[in-house]
């Protein structure tokens, strides 16, 4: 019997409804493995690929063929957006399957939750957070509606991997188990995982079950790729004789003006995403492409796209991308990477580099959807200092960077792994007082084994622990009863029973921005009075503030304003796509998708790496006492290299967040700091004897209850990496 035979009726149905000729591989692909095995399943492939119903056939079809007395499948995803997407195709799937879909998040009705917990049954559509607050506050109810769950769908498992709300996922899940008794399979879908196997260990956590991963032939897929380039100078620079003997060019905005009328050209009448590294760049590029619209009398298809507009605004920019005749525009940040349904695109265009290689094979899954040729145009602009006396200085990384990453992923198909969070303290402290919400009083002993069983701590030791639950005693976030007991103390009172606390991930204060009775979206500052900002692709003009509700009204203003949010930059490079720069650079290979002007300054950027010596020297003298030590190593080992220098009195410093060098200070020779370093790449370096900061740590919410030795060792175990230099520089 061939797959399709084995579907459900109304499956079969909406397979003759949609008009499908066929099945897709990864589509029979996981049927066997729901059919034909008890094992959990990893869906990896291509942004549209089919692995949402690649999932919910076979699945849909083991609840029909055998109804479960509970709710039989949770859906889970990072975004309430695409629970609603999700749900739209769900409900056009389960037509005449009398198995009901619920949405169970903030914004969905409080009536259809109170129905599913009556009468559990069919598809619960949920976030991480809102699982949480279910399994801490409403005990019972888990009880009676996951008592017969049979399966977990996990959509963006990239994203979880990464993030800590997948710690806390994983910790939630297995506590629902523990509840339940309950061991639902669990399948998991990404369209960018570079080790399968990571996610796949990821998926088992606490399972005890094995993970089938069919990999399927996608066939070669052509992408339409070009880039540009734009340039504003500063200082003197030769250019064409203007006639009046004056060759210099001050420092303006010349490339800029030029990016934005290009961007206006080649976006015109094209259903497009623009998408950029920051909120601010979103806007202000909107604002401009809507500024020369306006000149030009063209239409106002311009929007914006980004976690600080408000929700509906976003979801009404969605639902204009949706529709087929409407040519948008929309200035995105990482909000429309992930896989919310927004229909074929005409183009996507990245202004400047993309984050990584993971974030480009996600960017660029938005576009050429149903049978187009994936078009992405990248755009940079670059402000050249021409009399830099730095020798390195005249160097963009960046845009060598960009052709490293889209080499790996289009020749090479890599992707950054992702490394496992292994000490998350501050998770740690959350799922503590999460489940002594729920349980009540414990004793420590029940705690420990509690959370130390948890899959994502069982790296954490016992002594680890209690000096957690020491410390929290101290701060008064717990307290010990005459039983000996532990309860949540008054200080911890206040954190667990705020509304933010089922949140793990570190959110700024926002401020709302509204004109008269309508949402815009937030900001994290006061603008005062009369002050003018950009929101939503718009400028507003502050007309009234009120502190104490942290509201800000506003009236809309002509023009072009800025905004800037004060969010800590975070990127870190792998040390397969720093070395892939060092070979472009050693390489004469030509890249057709770059632009004239583009192919110059590369050419350029080779002169001056390959005179310079950065290329085959790991010490590279940059004046008489100041040197570039160049390991071509990951962001991770280059900073342990940086406190290995430290720790042996020589002072560097990593210059910005992607820079692949240091900048080191010494008084001997080049050849002298090389020895040095081979010295101590030989050594057996006990990472917690570097010179670290007094407060080193990874960022986190609620480490502020956690001790700073904890925080430390966090850093230490699951950043810093002397074994992956070691490995990386054997053969330099």
């Amino acid at each position: 019997m061939n797959v399709f035979d084995r579907f459900a009726p109304f499956i079969q149905d909406f397979i003759y409804r949609s008009g499908w000729e066929e099945l897709r591989g990864i589509q029979v692909a996981a049927a066997e493995v729901i059919f034909d095995s008890d094992d959990n399943l990893l869906l990896s492939s291509g942004t549209a690929s089919g692995k949402t119903e690649a999932a919910f056939l076979p699945i849909l079809t083991e609840l029909y063929n055998h109804p479960s007395r509970s709710v039989g499948v949770l859906y889970i995803s990072p975004l309430k957006a695409l629970i609603n997407d999700q749900f739209i195709r769900l409900d056009q799937l389960l037509q005449d399957s009398h198995i009901p879909v619920t949405k169970w998040h903030g914004d969905a009705s409080r009536s259809q939750k109170e129905k599913l917990v009556k009468h559990p049954q069919g598809i619960l559509q949920i976030t991480p957070e809102s699982l949480e607050s279910l399994i801490t506050g409403r005990r019972g109810a888990c009880l009676s509606l996951f008592s017969d769950l049979r399966f977990v769908v996990i959509d963006e498992v990239h994203y979880f991997m990464r993030d800590v709300r997948g710690v806390q996922l994983l910790c939630v899940l297995e506590r629902l188990m523990r509840l339940t008794g309950a061991n639902p399979r669990r399948v998991g879908l990404s369209a960018t995982l570079g080790d399968v196997s990571l996610a796949q260990q990821w998926l088992n956590t606490g399972t005890g079950c094995t993970c089938a991963a069919p990999i399927v032939e996608e066939g070669k897929r052509k992408v339409g790729l070009h880039v540009e380039r734009f340039v504003n100078y500063a200082d003197k620079r030769d250019t064409e004789n203007t006639g009046d003997g004056d060759n210099s060019l001050s420092a303006d905005n010349a490339g800029t003006r030029e990016h934005f009328e290009y961007l206006f050209r080649h976006t015109l009448d094209k259903k497009t995403i623009i998408f950029t590294n920051s909120r601010e760049e979103t806007e202000f590029v909107i604002a401009n492409l809507r500024e020369i619209a306006l000149r030009h009398k063209a239409p106002d298809v311009y929007r914006v796209h980004h976690g600080n507009v408000s929700a509906l605004l976003r979801e009404t920019t969605e639902e204009e991308m949706k529709a087929e005749e409407e040519k948008i525009v929309t200035g995105a940040t990482v909000t429309l990477e992930l896989g919310i349904d927004i229909g074929s695109l005409d183009q996507a265009v990245q202004i400047g580099t993309p984050y990584n290689v993971s974030s480009f094979a996600q960017r660029l899954g938005r576009c050429g959807r149903r049978g187009q040729v994936p078009q992405l145009l990248f755009t940079f602009v670059e402000n050249i200092k021409i009399n830099s006396e730095d020798t390195l200085g005249p160097i963009n990384w960046d845009f060598i960077r960009t052709i490293a990453i889209i080499q790996l992923y289009l020749k090479e198909h890599w992707i950054e792994p992702i490394p496992p969070l292994h000490h998350a303290y501050n998770l740690l402290y959350h799922q503590t007082m999460s489940t002594l919400k729920s349980a009540g009083e414990m004793s420590p002993a029940a705690l420990a084994q509690s959370m130390l069983t948890l899959g994502p701590f069982q790296e954490i030791t016992k002594e680890d622990y209690r000096e957690l639950l020491r410390y929290l005693l101290e701060i008064g976030q717990l307290e010990k009863t005459e039983r000996g007991g532990l309860i949540i103390g008054r200080e911890g009172e206040k954190v667990v029973n705020s509304h933010k606390f089922l949140t793990v991930f570190l959110a700024p204060e926002y401020l709302l921005v509204k004109d008269e009775n309508r949402t815009i979206g937030t900001v994290d500052k006061v603008y005062p009075v009369g002050v003018r900002f950009a929101l939503a692709g718009m400028a507003w003009e502050t007309v009234d503030v009120n502190v104490k509700s942290k509201v800000i009204f506003v009236k809309r203003v002509p023009g072009i304003s800025l905004v800037d949010w004060d969010v800590d930059f975070e990127n870190e490079l792998h040390t397969v796509l720093v070395r892939k720069l060092r070979s472009i650079l050693l390489s004469d290979e030509d890249f057709p998708y770059l632009s004239l002007r583009c192919k110059e300054r590369l050419e350029e950027i080779r002169y001056i790496t390959r005179n310079s010596g950065v290329l085959h020297n790991m010490v590279t003298p940059l004046s008489n006492k100041k040197f570039a030590i160049f390991p071509w190593v990951g962001t991770r080992q280059l900073i342990t290299l940086q406190y290995a220098l430290l720790h042996r009195g020589v002072k560097n410093r990593h210059p910005w967040p992607t820079c692949i060098y240091l900048e080191a200070v010494f008084d001997g020779p080049g050849e002298e700091l090389e020895a040095l370093l081979r010295e101590i790449l030989h050594t057996d370096l006990d990472l917690y004897e570097l010179p670290l900061p007094d407060k080193v740590q990874l960022l986190g919410k609620y480490n502020e209850f956690v001790p700073q030795h904890l925080l430390r060792k966090q850093y230490i175990e699951d950043f810093l990496d002397f074994k992956g230099l070691q490995s990386a520089l054997s053969d330099f």
